[in-house]
Parts: C-alpha cells; sequence; structure tokens
C-alpha cells in the first residue's frame, strides 16, 4: 500500500520526468533498465522529504541541463520513488550496495557497476547548486565518451 495519495506526488514526479528522468515504477522496469549493463545510467531515488524538494530534483534538473549544453551526460536517466513505488524502490536499492538505503539519493552506474553515489547526508548540507556541480563532475568523470 503506497504511503502517500498519488495525486500529491504528481507534482514530484513530473519535476524529474519534465527534464528528462525516466520514471521507473516496477521492479521489472528498474531490472529491464540496470541489468543490461551498458553504459551509463543515472539512478535517482526521489522522496517527498524537504531535502527532495528543495535541494535534490532541482540540483538534478540543474546538472542535466547544464550537462545537455556541453554534450556530457548519462546514456539514461532514471527515478523510483521511495515510500510509494517500494518494489521498484527495492530493486533499484540492490544496485546501490554497500551503501544502506537512502532517500533521496543519486547514483551513476557504469556498465552495471556504481561508480558514484550520494546518499541523503551528502544532499541534505548543500544546496542545489552545489548538488548540480557535483553532479556535473560526476558526469564528466563517469559519462564521458571515450576517444577513438
Amino acid at each position: 500500500m503506497p504511503m502517500y495519495p498519488e495525486v500529491m506526488l504528481v507534482p514530484m514526479r513530473e519535476e524529474l520526468t519534465r527534464a528528462g528522468v525516466e520514471e521507473l515504477r516496477s521492479a521489472e522496469e528498474v531490472a529491464n533498465v540496470l541489468d543490461r549493463n551498458e553504459g551509463t545510467v543515472m539512478l535517482v531515488v526521489n522522496s517527498v522529504c524537504g531535502c527532495a524538494s528543495g535541494k535534490m530534483r532541482p540540483g538534478v534538473r540543474l546538472a542535466l541541463e547544464h550537462a545537455k549544453q556541453n554534450a556530457t551526460l548519462p546514456d539514461k536517466a532514471v527515478s523510483v520513488f521511495a515510500g510509494q513505488d517500494r518494489e521498484a524502490t527495492e530493486k533499484a536499492r540492490s544496485y546501490t550496495a554497500p551503501f544502506p538505503p537512502s532517500s533521496p539519493s543519486i547514483g551513476i552506474l557504469r556498465d552495471g557497476k556504481l561508480v558514484y553515489f550520494m546518499q541523503r547526508s551528502d544532499i541534505e548540507i548543500r544546496p542545489a547548486q552545489e548538488i548540480a556541480g557535483l553532479l556535473v563532475d560526476a558526469f564528466k568523470k563517469y559519462c564521458a565518451k571515450a576517444s577513438v
């Protein structure tokens, strides 16, 4: 049973989907994306908390906008909603070991392996602009395509 009325979450979900983040709502959808083990995927664990709405989601949006202009983006950006889509969130968190469950959080997987993780404790102490800067740096480091 979901923790919150769905209508309450629509703006929180849309804030990321409008930025190009694909929402995954079932464990099967998560597995279909994250089990492919190729390229880079940014995994966002969304939440209703204040640090998600005032810091994490705006930080993700700013990072994606900046990265689009500079051509260094993850191959895919996906999200799950903690406390609402429980099976999807549980499956997504299986890819962020050894970190404990954290919401909100942001991870980057490269070829199926977690290479970057920003947990709630990292998010709640930073403004959105700083979160965006850290993500842009992580995109450059982990999502840049190898030169031929």
